[in-house]
Formats: C-alpha cells, sequence, structure tokens
C-alpha cells in the first residue's frame, strides 16, 4: 500500500512537471509560429483570426517531435524538485533507490510515448493535412498546383496562354506513371489530350513514352501514336518530391500498415522509412532522455549543483 502510495505521488509529479514543459513549449511555439503565419498572410486582409487558429493548429505535431527534449526537461526539473524539497532523502528511508526512481520514470515515459504514437499522432496528421489545405488556398502562386489524393497524382499549370492539367497514377524515381494530359485554351475549351504509359520528368522538357495525342483543333480528331514525346512542363521530379515532404500528414499506424501503398503512390522510401524509425524508436528514445536527466541530476544531493545542471 505505501510503495502504491509512493508511486502514485511520483507519477503524478512527474506527469504535472511534464505538462507543465508542455504548456511552456506550446506558447513558445505559438508565439513563434504566429509571426511567420502573419508574413504569410501579409498581402491579404483576413486579420488575425486565421494566422491564430492555424498556428494553433500546427502546435501539436511540433510537440510529437520535440517530445524527447520535453521528456528530458521534465525529467531534469522533477528530480531537481525533489532533491530540493529532500524528497528523495525521505523516500530513500522507504526502500527506494535512484534506480527505482529512473525504473518508475521511465515506464511512465514509455506509456506517454505509446499513448502519443496511437492515440495522438492519428489526430494531428489530420489537422496538419487540414492546416497545407488552408494555407494552399491562399497560395500567391495559384497558376501552378498540385496535390496527391487516392486518385493520385494532380497538377495544374498554366503555359503561355494554355492551362494543362496532368494526372497520373503514381511516381516511380523519375517517372509519372500512367500520365493523362489534358491541354486547355484561356476559354477552358480542350484543345488536345496526351495518353502516355510513363513519361520521365528528371528534367524539362518531359519525355513521355508509348502513347497517343489527339488533337481537338483538328476537324477529323485523328489519333497519333508515338513513342516518345517532347512536352514542356513547368514541373519536375525535385518539385515534384516537395509534395512528399511533410510526413506529418501520415499518422504512425497509417504508416505502419499502409507503407507499400505509401510508396506506390510516390513517397519517398527513404524518407517513410526515416519516419517510421523515428516513431518505432520514440519510446525509448525517451526512456534514453530520462535515464540522461537521472545522470546529471541523481549522483549529488548538493543544491549549488542542481541549479548549475538547471
Amino acid at each position: 500500500m505505501d510503495n502504491w502510495v509512493i508511486n502514485k505521488y511520483l507519477v503524478s509529479e512527474f506527469l504535472q512537471t511534464f505538462f507543465n514543459v508542455i504548456l511552456i513549449f506550446c506558447c513558445l511555439g505559438l508565439v513563434l509560429n504566429l509571426f511567420e503565419e502573419i508574413n504569410y498572410f501579409k498581402n491579404y486582409d483576413i486579420g488575425i483570426g486565421l494566422p491564430l487558429i492555424l498556428s494553433i493548429m500546427i502546435i501539436p505535431s511540433i510537440i510529437i517531435n520535440l517530445l524527447p527534449f520535453i521528456i528530458f526537461l521534465s525529467s531534469m526539473w522533477v528530480f531537481i524538485k525533489l532533491k530540493n524539497n529532500r524528497d528523495i532523502l525521505s523516500l530513500k528511508t522507504f526502500g527506494l533507490s535512484n534506480v527505482k526512481f529512473l525504473i518508475l520514470f521511465c515506464f511512465t515515459a514509455i506509456f506517454i510515448g505509446i499513448v502519443t504514437l496511437f492515440a495522438f499522432t492519428p489526430i494531428t496528421s489530420v489537422v496538419v493535412k487540414y492546416y497545407e489545405d488552408i494555407k494552399g488556398k491562399y497560395d500567391i502562386d495559384k497558376s501552378h498546383l498540385a496535390s496527391i489524393n487516392t486518385n493520385g497524382i494532380w497538377i495544374k499549370e498554366s503555359a503561355e496562354n494554355n492551362i494543362n492539367i496532368i494526372k497520373s497514377q503514381r511516381l516511380e524515381g523519375d517517372f509519372l506513371i500512367s500520365v493523362s494530359i489534358y491541354k486547355f485554351d484561356k476559354n477552358n475549351f480542350l484543345i488536345s489530350r496526351i495518353e502516355g504509359k510513363q513519361a520521365d520528368i528528371s528534367q524539362n522538357p518531359w519525355f513521355i513514352q508509348d502513347g497517343f495525342k489527339i488533337d481537338y483543333t483538328n476537324e477529323n480528331k485523328k489519333r497519333e501514336e508515338f513513342q516518345t514525346l517532347e512536352f514542356a512542363s513547368t514541373f519536375s521530379k525535385d518539385k515534384l518530391n516537395s509534395i512528399y515532404s511533410n510526413l506529418d500528414t501520415i499518422s504512425f499506424y497509417n504508416l505502419i500498415t499502409n507503407m507499400d501503398k505509401l510508396i506506390s503512390r510516390g513517397y519517398n522510401e527513404k524518407l517513410l522509412n526515416e519516419k517510421r524509425h523515428f516513431y518505432l524508436s520514440l519510446p525509448f528514445f525517451l526512456v534514453l532522455m530520462v535515464c540522461l536527466s537521472g545522470i546529471f541530476t541523481l549522483n549529488s544531493n548538493e543544491k549549488r549543483q542542481n541549479t548549475y545542471y538547471l
């Protein structure tokens, strides 16, 4: 019973300190990100409301990425607090050692990591995706847009007096697979259609392979087969890959269960593996942060040294 009460007290102190540190980081992140959002929307008459909402939306994702550092500071804080109050010396009379303190806080950190992965990353991924969609609506250059959804890759671009609508099933290396290109004039009348098995987008112009082209300005609308066709586009592989750069829009569960599907949609396999390894190692990384903070603070009972480490 006594051990249960002591453990409950220590865990409550740790969690209270953890939430205090999170609150501090939330406030700092909100202030810093708010300036960035205001600068982004400086050319729009929208007031302070939207930048403030967007700043709040992105904070949870930032907190997850900074979670190891937050756990480290929280552990340091609670260890120093217990030492300054002489609680550690008092608790040691009940048979608790430094190792037991570390084990208790390590299990608490593992619990925080697991809850973060399974409960919070699905929420933050949706919020970040919604955040990017909102900002995308205010993109200054709306004549050149690209998006990824369950139907594949969609690109809209302006070329001279025409508008190109490009659809592809997925991106594999330097190639867009199953490419369809629809060219419209300024009055939104269809001018031509191009279908290709794949398109090399490593450079401009693109090289579309094994397909056909239909010119709708021609009265007979003859279908012309080709093996290779040049196509001038403002998009390249590097520009298109930037769409896949923010992996915070993918939850831990989605990353683990749909890895192959995400790769087939064009996400970089190396970046996905790095993100997956970050998620899988997160609970263990938090444990290391707790142990590191314990090494710094539990080796001496001098208050002067406590202030030094903090």
